[in-house]
């Protein structure tokens, strides 16, 4: 089992504790539990813009399920169960249930999601709020500057 102490890390920083909690969770994850179905890929469309496309094939809209929760993506489907029994001498098309998450960084958000031809698309957008986008200070020179100057009394030797 892969186990990395974080300790030194909490010493020497500030608010890296959720980078901390996202290592720790994909060295703990349990690969046997990860699947490659649906297969999906994942895009970026622009600087700011991705897209993870999946494939739902069988699915519609009504067996399928798209949330976000807590900085996670869940896509979930399930197929409802049908009344009519089918003979099939072969089956490729799976329609087992299946959920897939995706964590999700800070300040990105799921735009929409649509299904066409069985293949599931999800936008996302990544909004920095403007506090936290750089921004320009200007310089000024000394005497514009509304700043009281603090003086040094000196002491009589």
């Amino acid at each position: 089992m892969r186990q990395i102490d974080m300790t030194p890390l909490y010493r020497a920083t500030v608010g890296f504790d959720r980078f901390a909690d996202l290592v720790d969770r994909v060295l703990t994850n349990d690969l046997s539990a990860q699947t490659g179905y649906p297969p999906f890929n994942i895009e970026k469309t622009d600087d700011d813009s991705y897209r993870i496309t999946l494939a739902a094939a069988g699915f519609t809209e009504d067996d399928l399920s798209v949330e976000v929760r807590e900085n996670t993506l869940v896509i979930a489907a399930k197929k409802a169960d049908s009344d009519q029994a089918r003979t099939y001498l072969h089956r490729g098309i799976a329609e087992r249930a299946f959920e897939k998450r995706f964590h999700l960084a800070d300040h990105v958000r799921v735009e929409g999601a649509r299904l066409e031809n069985g293949i599931l698309e999800v936008a996302l957008k990544r909004e920095i709020p403007e506090a936290l986008k750089p921004r320009r200070i200007e310089i000024s020179g000394p005497k514009t500057l509304n700043v009281k100057a603090v003086e040094k009394k000196r002491s009589a030797a």
